[in-house]
This record gives C-alpha cells, structure tokens and sequence, in this order.
C-alpha cells in the first residue's frame, strides 16, 4: 500500500522492505492500518524508480496477507533481471514465505521463523459454490508448492513439501536449511512484526502471541518533547504534565 522508500539506493543496489501485511491492491493512505503494507503497485513503483540497479536486497518482516498479492509481487521480482537476496529479518510466514523464495540467495537467522501453510479464503454461498473456492485453493496450493520446489535441496520430494504445508510448519532458519538451498546467518536483533492475520494462524508460536515492543528508543524523547511544549504554553501543573506524557506514550504505542 501507499510508495515504497528506496533506501540505499546507489545506482547498482537497492533496500526493498515487507515489513508488514502483504495486500492485493494499493490502497489511499487514509485505509492503511500499518504504513508499511506492501501490494503489487508498491513494489512495480519501487522497480520503476531504480536505475540500473544490478543488486536488489530484500528484507522480510511480515505475518503474510493476500495469497493473490504475494504471488504477484514473487513474480515481480522474479522478472526483474537484477540478482536478488532476500533477507528474513524476523519472520516471513503464509504469503511472506513465497515472496522469499524470489532471492536468487536467501538469508534465514537462526533465529529468525519462515512458516509454510495451505491458503485460506472466506466463501459464502451454496454448495457449488464452495466446491469451486475449495478448487480455487487447491490451484493456489500447487502454485506455492512449486514456488517452494524452486529452492529445495535435493532428494527433497514434492510431498514432504505439501506435507510441511498442510500441517503449518513453522521453523527457524537452522531448521529451515534441511529442506531449502538457504544461508544461516547469525542471529538477527530484528524483533518478529506483529501481523492482523496471526490469529488466523493454528500454531502459531508463544513468543508472537503478543504484539512486540516498539523498538523505537526515540519514543520517550517525542513524548518529552511534547510535554515541554505543552507545559510551555498551558503553563499546567507538573502532575498533570505527567498524566499527558502517560496518554502520548499511550498514543504513540498504538501506532508504531
């Protein structure tokens, strides 16, 4: 949803981030829940702005989203004839994990979770018409099956793989390695970005149950700031300054 920043854009490499929900459609700004939504447009515009970049890394922080919107952004950056490496930075579950496997070279923490699933949909209608939404998912499994074939060890069996996905396999990077041609790195310090669709999820792990702290140190500094201008010009007690600073930080931690 919404432009994509470039970062660290030098001509021959580029940053692109997912870390958020994955959409099917870019959506106004006012429409946005996290800013950091990505749809197909986002990532099409991002790819349009660059200038002969020869080098694309990906950083993945996302919970998953549209099964419809991840695979076109996979196929997006698959096109692209610039060499690209994905980064899983602290989670890339559901959708998140197909638009991984883009990287020509895929980085996975050991630390850091990739969780593989069958999609899911909401239907409403007679019985025929649920059928059609069962087959309609069913094509959209084989799909994300192959996708994941593209990146498998070998002697890894198509089977193991749907096997994985049909019991919603959640794994780290170590045990991620026995399946997949992925690199380990070493611990990331990239806290796993809460999702709208985690509670959608049946195994999902404990330690994503809660949404994460924000990591922004500056948090405190804004709610400081703001209290001093307001004391400067309401001229309030102290106490009631401290009452303020509590409702800013409130504020401030609904929305990063």
């Amino acid at each position: 949803m919404g432009s994509i920043e470039i970062r660290n854009n030098t001509g021959t490499a580029a940053d692109l981030y997912f870390f958020g929900d994955i959409n099917s459609e870019s959506l106004g700004e006012w429409q946005k829940y996290y800013p950091d939504d990505k749809a197909p447009k986002d990532v099409q515009d991002f790819l349009d702005q660059l200038d002969g970049a020869e080098k694309i890394n990906v950083h993945i922080n996302s919970g998953g989203g549209s099964v419809f919107g991840g695979i076109a952004i996979y196929n997006i950056l698959k096109r692209h004839k610039a060499e690209i490496t994905v980064y899983v930075e602290g989670i890339a579950a559901s959708i998140a994990s197909v638009i991984a496997m883009a990287g020509d070279k895929i980085v996975i923490p050991e630390n850091a979770q990739m969780m593989i699933h069958k999609p899911s949909s909401i239907a409403w209608g007679n019985a025929d018409d649920m059928r059609k939404e069962a087959d309609i998912l069913d094509g959209c499994q084989k799909v994300i099956l192959n996708t994941y074939m593209q990146h498998v060890k070998e002697g890894i069996t198509p089977e193991q793989i749907n096997a994985l996905i049909d019991a919603e396999t959640w794994k780290n990077g170590g045990e991620w390695q026995e399946y997949f041609d992925i690199e380990v790195s070493e611990k990331s310090n990239v806290v796993a970005w809460t999702s709208s669709y985690f509670d959608k999820y049946a195994n999902l792990p404990p330690e994503l149950e809660k949404k994460p702290e924000p990591q922004n140190t500056d948090i405190e500094k804004i709610a400081e700031a703001v209290v001093r201008r307001l004391n400067g010009k309401l001229k309030e007690p102290q106490h009631e300054t401290k009452n303020k600073k509590a409702e800013i930080l409130e504020d401030l931690d609904y929305f990063v």
